[in-house]
């Protein structure tokens, strides 16, 4: 009689603890497992290793792989990451917002690049180390936070879709870290001790302003800082060095501190003012993407989150046709910044996101 076909898994290792947690649970778990790790871009010229794939970290993967008795591959996508995420970090700042190039990195390179290469390879699946949930009970495929909300990553993964999760594993969404860390202990990985790393990856370090420079000097734009009523009280270095909420580095004093609230790209003037100019109560999301692969019929009551370090806050999130939507927010909030991403949820599931183009006090 012959057995059943295992499902097999590629697992996007990163010689980190959870990726290799993830390709440990799905060994025990009887998968046909795959290692692979991503051989992503670093800056020409220097020193400087991409984060995620330095050699130590490459290195560590393959242990890992070894003492799990599984293979392991390097799958070079540099010159896709190049295109795709490097080019739309310098995209983003040239344009005065301020991108996050690592929802862009889940969408094209992991569940787009590395996935691609997964099925080549007849797999079911791609596992990564995020913390995040899936629900498979239903029509439809729901993502969910990951149980550790300190972890928590399914504000990145709100870019993916439907036929992206369907291959989707996320094998540490259930536990807490700490107890990550003990399976990893029990599996005696490797990387049981590493430390997470959360940098931008191809910075590996490096000022984002300093690598602007190198990659799109033009960003060296001086211009007018400016107060709410339009007095010119300083000059700023160029709009793609500063962000919303901003207060050090504004090389202004005033008789109270001064916070950036608005990127005029028109113009190229910075607006400062006292930190209570910085609430506003509404925002565009243009970009807009739905985890159930069609916008809601009518408005609906959420919360949603406007950066990855945010807290989420109650709001009526109205859809704008397939690709844009507004949110109004029950309470003014500091900190909407252009080029990042609002997510929406309605409790611990992800409903969709879209990337802010605007705020303002009140939106029609």
């Amino acid at each position: 009689m012959t057995r059943p076909k295992r499902p097999r898994v590629v697992v996007a290792m990163s010689g980190g603890v959870d990726s290799s947690v993830a390709a440990a649970l799905l060994v025990e778990q009887g998968y046909d497992v795959i290692g692979m790790m991503l051989r992503l871009w670093s800056e020409p010229g220097t020193e400087m290793y991409n984060r995620c794939c330095t050699p130590e970290a490459m290195a560590l993967a393959r242990r890992v792989a070894a003492h799990l008795g599984i293979p392991f591959y390097a799958v070079d996508v540099r010159e896709t990451f190049e295109h795709e995420i490097v080019q739309y970090f310098i995209d983003g700042y040239t344009q005065g917002t301020t991108p996050n190039p690592c929802m862009m990195c889940n969408r094209h390179i992991r569940f787009g690049a590395l996935l691609h290469q997964a099925l080549s390879l007849d797999a079911d699946f791609l596992a990564t180390g995020h913390y995040a949930r899936l629900d498979r009970s239903g029509e439809k495929i729901r993502l969910f936070r990951g149980v550790d909300r300190d972890k928590d990553q399914s504000y990145v993964l709100s870019v993916l879709n439907q036929s992206q999760l369907r291959h989707a594993l996320f094998p540490v969404g259930d536990y807490p870290k700490p107890e990550v860390r003990e399976i990893a202990k029990r599996f005696k990985l490797p990387t049981a001790a590493r430390q997470d790393s959360q940098d931008l990856c191809f910075l590996a370090g490096s000022d984002y302003r300093d690598f602007l420079l190198r990659h799109a000097p033009e960003v060296h734009s001086p211009g007018a800082i400016v107060d709410p009523s339009g007095r010119p009280i300083g000059e700023h270095q160029g709009l793609a060095f500063y962000t919303i909420g901003q207060r050090k580095g504004l090389g202004i004093t005033g008789p109270q501190p001064l916070y950036v609230i608005d990127k005029l790209g028109d113009t190229n003037t910075l607006v400062v003012g006292p930190k209570e100019a910085l609430g506003k109560s509404a925002l565009i999301a243009a970009n807009a993407s739905w985890i159930s692969g069609s916008p809601p019929e009518s408005p609906l009551r959420g919360i949603v989150q406007i950066r990855y370090t945010a807290r989420e806050k109650p709001a009526t999130v109205y859809p704008l046709g397939a690709t844009s939507l507004k949110v109004i927010f029950d309470e003014p909030l500091r900190d909407i910044t252009p080029g990042q991403a609002a997510v929406v949820f309605s409790g611990e599931e992800v409903l969709g996101y879209g990337t802010i183009r605007s705020a303002d006090y009140v939106l029609d």
